[in-house]
């Protein structure tokens, strides 16, 4: 109910006996979504998912999944309790390393800089887990993403949320119309603060809960160290050059680096340099000057359309290369096998191959691939 009135969700009014599940987390924004629906009349289900942690080793900092702890999944299940719905918790250990953890690995050891977030949301959020939902027979699953679905005569479209410090449709342009049909994000209507205010209201013990991060299956926080452990390949130090191929210092091994980067270069030159690109079959590092970042460019591959069909001619959009990146207007054309080229209005600093470059039409999203030139 948004300011009194039923938030239309999917173009559908709620209905008794419509079954959701709900992706739970134990955070504040899933725990609100479930709260919602329940006030709703929908028959709520709460499903959390047990993901992969690093094996236990004795002096280990942290080895849990922050997804998913046993502090995440007991105030998972308290919130259950206090719903009265039932919560069940699925087991995708082997699956998530599978698609995921070696996903994360493997786009490193190619020179990339992936986001594992829009990776879990195609494989395992939309994919494995509204799966699990459809086979108990519900009619949606819903999460607590800060995004909105619309159903018009044209089909689903995925909008930005009401929230744009919050709104996240960049990492979820992976989706189609078939999971756009059947998903529901109740907490896209609202800022950050009312979703804490509704936690208030119901008297949810997690009100006050801080955020998740990222990369939820590194314990520590340091990927670095992760690469190091679960790779396969060894990382070689090797030249850092710049763009005329004189050699200014040695780095640590190519995938502790992203295009933009300035910190951590250790080296000296009168005006700060900045990563540029990374030459994997020399093993070099180029860098250079801030203005040498800019480019007006970029080709993508695995492009989703959320409308199903790739557009016939060249489209004007916003285009955003990362996460919390501002959109920037250009000219995007799609290609043969699943590809778009993008052409910039003005120069963008910091496109990098591995990150989502995803398109937007105002606030609606228009899909997007994954940077590889």
């Amino acid at each position: 109910m948004v300011n009194g009135q039923w938030s239309i969700v999917n173009g559908d009014t709620p209905s008794l006996g419509r079954r959701v599940v709900v992706a739970m987390s134990g955070g504040v924004d899933s725990s609100v979504a479930a709260a919602l629906l329940v006030e709703q009349g929908y028959e709520v289900i709460g499903m959390m998912m047990r993901l992969w942690s690093e094996p236990i080793e004795e002096g280990a900092v942290c080895t849990d999944n922050r997804c998913c702890t046993p502090e995440q999944m007991a105030d998972a299940r308290r919130i259950a309790d206090q719903l009265n719905i039932p919560f069940y918790v699925v087991d995708t250990q082997a699956y998530f390393r599978k698609t995921i953890v070696q996903f994360f690995i493997d786009e490193h050891e190619n020179g990339r800089t992936p986001n594992p977030c829009i990776e879990c949301n195609r494989k395992i959020r939309f994919e494995y887990l509204l799966n699990q939902a459809l086979a108990l027979d519900a009619d949606y699953l819903a999460t607590g993403h800060y995004a909105r679905i619309r159903h018009t005569p044209d089909g689903y479209h995925l909008l930005q949320g009401v929230d744009a410090a919050k709104d996240q449709s960049y990492v979820l342009h992976v989706m189609g119309q078939h999971e756009l049909a059947h998903v529901l994000f109740p907490v896209g209507e609202y800022s950050k603060p009312q979703v804490r205010q509704l936690a208030r209201k119901f008297n949810l013990p997690v009100a006050s809960k801080s955020d998740s991060q990222d990369l939820c299956f590194v314990g520590d926080g340091d990927y670095h160290r992760f690469l190091r452990e679960y790779s396969e390949r060894q990382f070689l130090p090797g030249p850092i050059l710049d763009s005329d191929g004189n050699k200014l210092g040695e780095h640590k091994g190519l995938p502790f680096y992203t295009i933009g980067q300035r910190k951590g270069l250790y080296i000296s030159a009168p005006e700060p340099l900045y990563v540029l690109r990374k030459e994997m079959a020399a093993n070099a590092l180029i860098v250079g000057r801030r203005v040498e970042l800019g480019q007006r460019e970029l080709i993508a591959e695995r492009v989703n359309w959320m409308d199903g069909v790739p557009p016939s001619q060249p489209i004007p959009a916003y285009i955003k290369i990362r996460y919390k990146a501002k959109g920037v207007k250009g000219v995007v054309t799609a290609l043969e096998n699943g590809r778009c080229h993008v052409h910039f209005d003005q120069p963008v600093i910091g496109i990098t191959a591995g990150q989502g470059a995803v398109f937007y039409d105002g606030d609606r999203c228009l899909g997007g691939g994954t940077i590889i030139s």
